[in-house]
């Protein structure tokens, strides 16, 4: 209904109740073996090199040469562009309300351990959208698997879509629709699981939607959740190491909605200045998103007790915001019990270590920026889609 009219009616039933049901034979779930962060540590004992490493590879190297291609503007109703949000930000004309918008997933984990990597992606749609202030409201599922009839794939299928329940009813994050795609294999190698996830909430003001972007010089930034604990699964371990494996991170649900909630606080009470999810390649290649989108450096003063876990440990429930308000911020987040690490201020034009470990924007941007058209051309002059 809109208007005082209805504009649709449709049967629920056929869909939900009435629809046939499958469940086919399950296969054992995989028991990863856990790693040991203190057995993988920084190479040369660098951060910046193992930054160079991540920010190039596929996963996280700039996806540019695609979204330019395609209409991201919306009519000119698009407040962040690619890049510049944890989420798309499009505004609703006629008013000062916006829709966040995100899509996401993490197949490793899922193949992992697909229960926890179902509650994974469904959790990261949601710090997503609550990165740029907006409340999470819904979201549309789209479930790609290999052979249903396989019962290891059929466990894999079961196991992210239980994972991701749990999730939605503990973050009150409901699945409106979606779609399934099975039997995607070639030669009898299926894709990895990939239940992709389209998260979407609602901003009063897009005004007040936050972007990742350093903003100013000076100013201080902050981690907000626990020090990370853990490589398994991480691009670090894979990219710097060569190694794929351990578990996926475990998912806090209560811990995600917590700061979840915090952070949307925040944002809201003028105390936040910028504000990016942790996700892919931790801490430091979330600084160095923010580096790029603001075109602004930071000096990083923090030094943990274990660098290579601390800087690109890809546990959950974290967010990296930068504010001039810090002590402000900490009492706020201490009201809740989550943990806040200050790791240093903005300013100047390189991500800065220590004076002998620093790296500029510039070098960072080529990096970053390089990958994918390389690639593209290279599959070009071979003739290949």
């Amino acid at each position: 209904t809109m208007h005082g009219k209805m504009w649709c009616d449709l049967p629920v039933p056929p869909l939900v109740d009435d629809a046939p049901i499958y469940d086919r034979p399950r296969g054992t779930a995989p028991k990863p073996v856990p790693v040991e962060a203190a057995n993988y540590p920084l190479p040369e004992s660098n951060e910046i090199t193992a930054l160079k490493t991540l920010t190039s590879c596929p996963d996280m190297a700039s996806k540019r040469w695609i979204w330019e291609q395609y209409d991201h503007l919306v009519m000119g109703e698009t407040v962040a562009a690619p890049g510049q949000a944890d989420a798309a930000i499009v505004k609703i004309p006629g008013s000062n309300k916006a829709l966040a918008v995100t899509s996401d997933c993490t197949p490793r984990y899922c193949q992992a351990n697909p229960y926890e990597g179902g509650k994974q992606v469904i959790a990261e749609s949601y710090r997503n959208i609550c990165a740029t202030g907006a409340k999470p409201l819904a979201v549309t599922d789209n479930l790609n698997f290999g052979n249903p009839e396989n019962p290891d794939i059929m466990a894999q299928f079961a196991g992210c879509i239980e994972g991701m329940a749990e999730a939605c009813q503990a973050l009150d994050y409901p699945v409106v629709s979606g779609n399934v795609s099975l039997y995607n294999e070639t030669n009898g190698q299926p894709i990895l699981p990939t239940p992709t996830i389209g998260g979407v909430g609602i901003i009063t003001d897009w005004h007040k939607a936050m972007s990742i972007g350093f903003k100013a010089p000076d100013e201080t930034i902050l981690l907000i959740g626990a020090p990370g604990t853990h490589l398994g699964q991480s691009l670090y371990l894979r990219e710097v190491h060569g190694i794929e494996g351990g578990d996926a991170p475990p998912v806090d649900l209560q811990t995600e909605r917590h700061t979840g909630e915090l952070i949307r606080a925040a944002i809201h009470q003028g105390l936040v200045t910028a504000c990016h999810d942790i996700s892919d390649g931790g801490p430091l290649c979330a600084l160095a998103d923010m580096a790029l989108a603001g075109n602004c450096g930071a000096s990083l003063e923090y030094a943990p007790e274990n660098p290579a876990v601390f800087w690109f440990g890809e546990d959950q429930a974290r967010y990296v915001v930068t504010t001039n308000t810090p002590e402000t911020l900490h009492n706020l987040a201490a009201s809740s019990n989550i943990p806040v690490t200050t790791l240093g201020r903005t300013g100047g034009f390189s991500l800065k270590m220590s004076p002998d470990r620093s790296i500029s924007i510039s070098e960072l941007r080529q990096l970053h920026e390089h990958w994918l058209p390389v690639y593209m051309e290279e599959k070009h002059a071979k003739g290949q889609n």
